[in-house]
């Protein structure tokens, strides 16, 4: 028979069950512990949020603070408007290449997924403007938008893939003895690295697939895949004209670029070069000389006039060739094109040929259909005074 001792209640003295209180306590303490449980589990991801990552990894909120509303460069100077890279930052595929002062970069959305990081935003193109001798240099570029609004620059970069290291099976114990187990646990169930890359590349939606499966490597350390991730990054990507840029650039961009630190104007390599005042007869243009605009140039208004140094030689060759004063919007490099399939007459020293330094102003126009002129050369009597954009600008003394 069942048996209930009565107690009273402290506060109330109401005769209460001993066999009822611990029923009561043990009912409490269960529900306690399962609340615990539940909260302190791991909750599951809503649908379509990105993933928690672990410790290490990147976020796509740091990604956004690194990249998006930057005046970043382009490397390589690539020209297609849809871009893919693998995960150390290489170009996956073909894309043209053109100017720097076509390769201006704001990423306006950052979106993070398991195999990629995508990217979107607009491209820009700088031009030079003013560059007169009282003009601060460190305004005398704009940077202009060049695709439409509604239409961006889409960039993929591939990530390396972090997953779990595949345990061991464990040999167990006999006799004093090692020996293998019956039968294959869980553990040995496991997907090598490879097996696993290949798993998650395979379930993942066609658009969120890595652009180079290929060249895609497997790690442990989210760690480690974070700055696998941010070198590919400086790879595609340059914060201003560092010394990888300039290296880059063409060796009339590199030329103007030194005379911009020297503060100084252009002199040739060669000290032999004579100049224009110091010769019996001047060297002179015969050529027809038209370089070319683009549709950047075009569609945004870009023209004016440019200065470009050239070394004509003895043989009316042109030979070096310097931006004295450039105007931006891949002209420039349209502009040296046409100097050096140009003929010259050479310069003329005691009645024999001789180098001479030739500074040439090109003027750019708006045309339309109907107009057959793109731009023309004329010889300058005064070299301008050259200016440098972005974060290598210096002051005038």
């Amino acid at each position: 028979m069942l048996m209930f001792v009565f107690r009273f209640c402290r506060c109330c003295s109401v005769p209460v069950r001993s066999g009822v209180l611990v029923c009561i306590a043990a009912f409490l303490l269960t529900v306690s512990q399962a609340t615990l449980a539940e909260q302190s589990a791991p909750q599951a991801p809503a649908p379509g949020a990105p993933e928690t990552p672990q410790a290490g990894g990147i976020t796509e909120e740091e990604l956004k603070q690194m990249l998006v509303g930057k005046a970043l460069y382009l490397r390589g100077g690539f020209v297609e408007n849809t871009l893919s890279f693998d995960e150390h930052g290489r170009i996956a595929g073909h894309s043209p290449q053109g100017s720097y002062t076509l390769s201006g970069i704001q990423i306006d959305h950052v979106r993070l997924s398991k195999h990629k990081v995508e990217l979107e935003g607009g491209r820009y193109g700088l031009h030079f403007v003013g560059q007169q001798a009282y003009e601060d240099p460190t305004k005398a570029v704009d940077r202009v938008r060049i695709t439409p609004k509604k239409k961006f620059v889409k960039i993929t970069i591939d990530r390396e893939m972090v997953v779990k290291a595949k345990k061991q099976k464990e040999a167990g114990k006999k006799g004093g003895s090692m020996t293998p187990a019956a039968a294959p646990g869980p553990e040995t169930a496991e997907l090598s690295e490879a097996e696993q890359l290949k798993a998650s590349i395979t379930s993942a939606p066609e658009a969120e697939r890595p652009s180079d499966p290929k060249s895609v490597t497997t790690t442990t350390s989210p760690a480690h895949a974070t700055r696998v991730l941010k070198d590919a990054l400086d790879q595609v990507f340059a914060q201003g004209l560092d010394e990888r840029m300039m290296a880059a650039m063409p060796e009339f961009w590199k030329l103007y670029y030194k005379a911009v630190a020297e503060r100084a104007d252009y002199r040739p390599s060669d000290p032999a070069i004579f100049r224009q005042n110091t010769v019996d007869k001047k060297a002179r243009l015969l050529t027809t000389f038209e370089p070319d605009s683009n549709e950047f140039a075009q569609s945004n208004g870009v023209a004016g006039v440019a200065l470009y140094h050239t070394v004509i030689g003895a043989d009316g060759r042109p030979q070096e060739i310097a931006i004295g004063r450039p105007i931006g919007f891949g002209l420039d490099e349209n502009a040296v094109a046409a100097i050096r399939k140009a003929s010259f007459e050479p310069a003329m020293k005691d009645g024999k040929p001789v180098p001479v330094l030739l500074d040439l102003v090109v003027q750019f126009r708006i045309f339309s259909n109907s107009t057959a002129v793109h731009g023309e050369a004329a010889p300058a009597e005064k070299p301008a005074t050259p200016v440098l954009p972005g974060p290598y600008s210096l002051p005038r003394p």
